[in-house]
């Protein structure tokens, strides 16, 4: 029974297609409808664009030429919908004299061919999960909307010790999967998060602007990831020349070469993708924009937005889930700075239209002709839409705003916020950043209509340039991990390797500027992984990060307490009962976010954040006698005992791998399982929630004690792993230096062996290889380092890394460059 999962050759897609099958809750029949409903729906919009083109007589349906009736011809004309229809000889003829549409059906056929075989493909690798969830992890079809992720998670890590699915280790842990299903997609978010993808761009009259579509991320995947000649020879691995410093300049002019062929190829499919695009906007959203005409008016996360607000390793539906939590108090921020003046107008507006409107309404009533007159019922319609549109913004007279409080509920779901934002968010600049992450729907359409002609222009003219960067980046920022592969360094969640100064890695961190991660996205991705999957065991520099993280916790609760600033009891029991509440509820966080508010005209700036900071750590210790009877203390409780002595956390809530949320009390039915489970996880997702807020006001006290450089809007010397240099340059008076490549070299009043053996000392203590006598050694800690960064097994030792021969100065190694 156990020869089917024996080794799986592509564990990456295998375990993306569990999390996906999971995470949509779908049985395999589901699935199958799903696929064949899109080869239909392709196959109908080819179709029915062709129908309209050749087959349909215009003059005849617009009544601009008269019906022959000679049967009898003193009858009334009384035209039907057949009538304006070609014959089918007529109709074929048009479409062979066409040879444009011959060429486009042509093209059309060849990509349905191509997803039809893609779906029987697909039809083959559901049909292996379905069965590999039924045999192998035990679990029904019909109960599987009832698991979490967590749950199903554990069971994979319980079955590689029997069928050995993966044979290069003996024993999986939870963030060797995530590293396989995200492997990609962790490259994407730390490339976003240093700013090396060219999707910000200064325009003359629209200023900063975002630009990043779905056919500009597939663009940016097919170059890096899975394309002909891309840098990674499979999924999971990266080609040998690019883990090299020797020939990067070789690598960059190829890989610059291959950015333009591609660029070549966008402007020549520029005309169908910009076709098809249109159609299917118009099939899609026609009809939407006729029921519900204020749809357009509506907001969502843009894919900047989700690819700036996700942490490292996050799952799709984890993901989704946050950031929906996070939907209602964004739209309610943006209603803030609706114009006092378009209200006023689209009041009036509304007004003109509504009286013409209830005039037509009345004379139809009165005599249904009316409708019959030309263009009475078109007007009817724009008169209906443009009333909609217009009470879209109209606000509503009893609502009263507080931006400020809104925009830290926000906080606490979304996780990120640049630090200029916190007590600016009444400014329109404020709202015109935000809106680059919450756009309206109607800006994402027509950006995505705008795509075909733009990306080929930002690939040839913007992305080429920085093929140098892009190539140091994979190659300074890749590690390998035993079992895993080839993955982004920033995805370790390492606060030794890439933690920043600012968020609580002072002194615990190692990393340069160009080795930091912006925004603390790793310490809040650490804190978000070890609370999502309490069972993982991180390496010890995150142990001690987490362990500090709980003895500041404890520390400013005490201070709370002693100045008898908590919450109520029963604050996480109320905050886990508004979930049923359909606005913003009188949770945890919302008592936490309004908590100093009321204080706001007595006390000064630094008192506020200081009494909001032990409240939010009042909040975190509330978990504490609420938990400690549902679970005994896991891994990641386990992780802050040197801190604080062992207080339980509130991830210790999430199901572990011996037991469910379903058999948790005996003779649970399958309802009280879903709701046990749906309590659990609102555990974790309260906690994350005032961790970052915790997170984000330490930052901001050390942000006023040390003032820190623009995270939003970073310097183009910030990729660099010189910028500090460059600063000191800078502050002394001397010439902004020239943007360059992160890695190229520059000379420095600094002497070169100084600052190469201050830095080797730092990289080699990280992954292993040679040691200098200055190295301090430290004790062996869980997990070994190779030279690319991964984690080595017990026992195993770290291979040396392979000497690179002097080159000349044209191309000189920056010191911090990590040598394979």
């Amino acid at each position: 029974s156990s020869a089917p999962w024996h080794h799986i050759e592509n564990l990456d897609l295998f375990f993306s297609r569990i999390s996906f099958r999971r995470a949509g809750k779908n049985g395999f029949t589901c699935m199958l409808i799903g696929e064949i409903f899109e080869l239909m729906q392709f196959i109908f919009v080819v179709a029915f664009t062709t129908f309209l083109i050749s087959c349909v007589d215009y003059d005849i349906l617009f009544a601009n030429k008269a019906l022959n009736h000679s049967q009898h011809p003193s009858e009334p004309i009384k035209v039907t919908l057949p009538d304006a229809f070609l014959p089918p000889n007529v109709c074929s003829s048009r479409i062979q004299a066409n040879s444009f549409l011959i060429c486009i059906l042509v093209i059309a056929g060849v990509f349905w061919i191509h997803r039809l075989v893609k779906f029987i493909y697909n039809i083959c690798c559901y049909w292996e999960i379905h069965s590999f969830y039924i045999n192998a992890l035990k679990i029904p079809m019909s109960t599987l909307p009832y698991y979490t992720w967590q749950e199903v998670q554990a069971r994979i890590v319980q079955i590689q010790k029997e069928h050995q699915i993966c044979i290069h280790k003996k024993e999986l842990t939870e963030l060797d999967i995530y590293h396989r299903i995200l492997r990609f997609k962790n490259y994407m978010v730390a490339m976003v998060n240093k700013s090396l993808l060219p999707i910000r761009f200064r325009l003359p009259l629209l200023g900063d602007t975002v630009f990043y579509t779905r056919g500009l991320k597939y663009n940016f995947e097919l170059i890096f990831f899975w394309g002909p000649g891309s840098l990674f020879e499979n999924e999971w691995s990266l080609k040998a020349e690019y883990k090299r410093a020797g020939n990067r300049l070789e690598l960059a002019e190829k890989l610059s070469t291959r950015i333009l062929w591609i660029g070549i190829a966008n402007f020549l499919l520029c005309p169908l993708i910009l076709i098809w695009q249109i159609l299917y906007a118009f099939f899609s959203y026609t009809e939407i924009l006729k029921r519900e005409p204020g749809s357009l008016g509506a907001r969502c996360w843009s894919l900047y937005g989700r690819c700036y607000l996700r942490h490292f390793n996050e799952l799709d539906h984890e993901l989704h889930s946050r950031l929906s939590k996070g939907y209602k108090p964004a739209s309610k921020y943006m209603n803030c700075f609706i114009s006092p003046l378009l209200t006023i107008v689209a009041k009036n507006v509304a007004f003109f239209a509504g009286s013409i409107l209830a005039v037509l309404i009345a004379l139809t009533i009165y005599d249904e002709d009316v409708l019959a007159v030309e263009h009475v019922l078109t007007t009817v319609t724009l008169l209906g839409v443009g009333i909609t549109v217009c009470r879209s913004f109209i606000p509503d007279q009893h609502l009263v705003f507080c931006p400020e409080q809104l925009l830290r509920v926000i906080l606490a779901h979304i996780h990120y916020m640049p630090d200029h934002w916190q007590g600016n968010a009444h400014r329109y600049e404020t709202r015109d950043e935000f809106a680059q992450l919450f756009q309206y729907k109607a800006v994402f359409i027509l950006e995505e209509l705008l795509s075909p002609i733009i990306t080929p222009l930002i690939l040839i003219i913007f992305l080429r340039p920085k093929s140098l960067e892009i190539v140091d980046f994979f190659r300074n920022f890749t590690v390998e991990v035993v079992g895993v592969g080839d993955t982004c360094s920033f995805a370790q969640m390492d606060v030794r390797q890439h933690g920043h100064p600012a968020w609580m890695s002072a002194g615990k961190t190692e990393a340069s500027i160009y080795q930091q991660a912006e925004d603390g996205k790793t310490e809040l991705s650490l804190m978000h992984f070890a609370i999502t999957n309490p069972k993982w065991q991180p390496p010890r520099e995150s142990t001690a990060f987490i362990g500090f993280l709980k003895e500041r916790v404890h520390r400013d609760s005490s201070v709370a307490l002693a100045q008898q600033a908590v919450l109520p009891e029963n604050a996480l029991l109320s905050s886990i009962q508004s979930l049923q509440s359909e606005s913003e509820p009188h949770s945890l966080i919302a008592n936490v976010t309004a908590g100093s508010s009321a204080l706001g005209f007595h006390m000064s700036r630094d008192g506020q954040a200081s009494r909001h900071l032990s409240e939010v750590a009042s909040a975190l210790r509330s978990f504490s006698p609420l938990q400690s009877a549902q679970q005994p203390p896991s891994g990641f409780q386990a992780a802050g005992r040197d801190g604080e002595g062992a207080q339980p956390r509130g991830a210790s809530a999430m199901t572990a791998s011996g037991a469910d949320a379903r058999t948790m009390s005996s003779g649970s039915s399958a309802w009280e399982g879903q709701l046990q489970s749906m309590i659990l996880s609102e555990y974790a997702s309260t906690e994350m929630s005032l961790h970052a807020l915790y997170m984000h006001e330490l930052h901001k006290q050390h942000a006023q004690l040390e003032p820190e450089r623009h995270t939003w809007h970073r310097r183009e010397s910030d990729e660099s792993g010189e910028s500090a240099h460059e600063e000191l340059d800078v502050q002394r008076g001397g010439p902004i230096p020239i943007p360059r490549s992160a890695s190229y070299p520059f000379s420095s009043p600094r002497q070169p062996a100084e600052e190469t053996a201050t830095l080797q000392t730092g990289f080699q203590r990280r992954y292993g290889g040679i040691t200098d006598p200055g190295t301090v050694h430290r004790a062996p800690s869980h997990f070994s380092r190779l030279p690319l960064g991964g984690w080595a097994e017990d026992g195993q030792s770290a291979r040396h890394p392979e000497p690179v021969p002097e080159e000349s100065s044209e191309d000189e190694l920056p010191p911090q460059i990590h040598k394979v």
